[in-house]
């Protein structure tokens, strides 16, 4: 039977679009729109042998089938053709058994799944591997595109600029001056994408790259597109296929424009749907507490998320003030019984520390969503035999800075508990040696 999926209103307005249409907002409500696919012809296989195709083609070398993403093709976008696919082997990432890091909160099974260990170290890879295959399918089929653009605060840019460059498509990406790393910067300026760094913040970057994409002068690439979500969906099933095929009993995410929590709903809906899977993981969005709408809106109880002006944070990528998947993310937490965190500053690097101790080397935003557990095993709400997922967004080396300002104690409001500078001395035997015996003194190895 042949799969199919089409745009259709999140909010339930009649009719279905195209994935190739440059669509973005639903035409008659212009609310957000959602990915729908053809469940009942997806009925068409057991849940049986759903697992057994996805485990045959699981990290293997069949184009495109090795891809994390594409191994899982008719789930996502079944009708982009193999010539049109643009992949990077993204997915298949690591579900790294955070054994020590959970001991110390009096948790016996803690995971991370490190969505940074991709091709341009981000999650975003998941989403726009997708987006980009299909306009490369709709620009064969003749749609006529100046630019795929994007408003970014790093990550999405630099996978946007890497996916179009190995497309052979132009790229145009909107940067907030001063609020990027060079790390992120300098991605999207090595794969030739067209750069432009704006004296504002995230939300007026994407203020303009909307206006930009309603006047039909490029294609949005942002995560208002359902199209990045259907990619990025692809990490609540493999998380579940990594379990081998049992589900988790936490997930906590960290989130700005919220896009992520509705994929991760998307993902645990499916497999429930098609019979995978019986029930869901309990979700939680974790955010900075300078740049946290959504959970203002979850702790007031309030349906809808207020836009706020997003304060500085280190964890920039979720540096968000009017994130433009609110109703989605919404959703989500409704549907898992999911909760919403904020956590500090000083909060999310100490998490960092701790975490990094234990063998990992975390992005900031990956530590907003440990200092988020932490605040939940405090409350009693993650309890000692849970299973627990924390879904790291970006690869720490991105954010280099962020690590060495730590243990240099020059961050604002951060108290540095675990810092480690180097210790400078001349090269003699023992004041070495003396060095050895007070960091033995102080951590208790000897």
């Amino acid at each position: 039977m042949a799969y199919s999926a089409a745009f259709r209103c999140l909010t339930g307005c009649a009719g279905s679009y195209p994935l190739t249409q440059p669509l973005y907002r639903c035409p008659t409500c212009g609310g957000l729109l959602d990915v729908a696919h053809d469940v009942d012809a997806l009925r068409d296989r057991s849940p049986a042998t759903w697992m057994k195709l996805f485990d045959e083609r699981y990290k293997r070398t069949v184009w495109p089938y090795g891809s994390g993403v594409w191994g899982k093709r008719e789930w996502v976008a079944p009708e982009v053709p193999d010539e049109a696919i643009v992949s990077m082997d993204e997915g298949g990432s690591n579900l790294f058994w955070a054994d020590r890091y959970g001991r110390t909160l009096g948790l016996d099974d803690v995971w991370v799944k490190l969505c940074g260990n991709s091709h341009t170290g981000s999650f975003k890879d998941l989403g726009m591997t997708v987006l980009v295959s299909v306009v490369n399918k709709a620009i064969r089929e003749g749609l006529e595109v100046r630019a795929i653009a994007c408003a970014s605060t790093g990550d999405t840019s630099a996978s946007l600029a890497a996916y179009g460059a190995a497309a052979g498509l132009p790229v145009v990406v909107l940067l907030p001056r001063g609020k990027v790393s060079t790390a992120q910067l300098v991605q999207p300026i090595a794969s030739g994408a067209l750069v432009l760094s704006l004296d504002t913040d995230f939300d007026g970057c994407m203020a303009i790259v909307q206006r930009l994409s309603a006047d039909g002068v490029v294609y949005l690439a942002n995560s208002m597109n359902a199209l990045r979500l259907e990619g990025q969906k692809t990490v609540a099933i493999e998380i579940v296929q990594q379990f081998d095929w049992t589900l988790p009993d936490w997930v906590i995410l960290p989130s700005g424009n919220l896009g992520n929590a509705y994929a991760l709903y998307a993902g645990f809906k499916m497999l429930k749907d098609l019979g995978l899977t019986t029930r869901f993981p309990r979700l939680c969005v974790a955010q900075a507490a300078r740049a946290n709408p959504l959970f203002k809106a979850w702790s007031e109880g309030r349906s809808e998320v207020v836009p706020m002006k997003a304060g500085e944070t280190l964890a920039s990528a979720i540096q968000i003030g009017n994130p433009v998947s609110a109703p989605r993310a919404m959703l989500a937490l409704k549907a898992m019984d999911g909760v919403a965190e904020e956590v500090t500053e000083d909060e999310l690097c100490d998490a960092a520390a701790r975490a990094d101790r234990t063998g990992m080397y975390t992005c900031p935003h990956t530590a907003v969503a440990l200092a988020a557990l932490e605040k939940l095993v405090k409350k009693g709400l993650v309890e000692k035999r849970q299973r627990v997922v924390v879904v790291s967004t970006a690869n720490g080396l991105k954010f280099t800075e962020f690590k060495v300002k730590y243990h240099e104690r020059a961050l604002a409001d951060v108290t540095s508990r675990l810092a480690n500078p180097p210790v400078e001395l001349p090269p003699d035997y023992d004041r070495v040696l003396a060095a050895l015996d007070r960091h033995a003194a102080q951590t208790g190895k000897r």
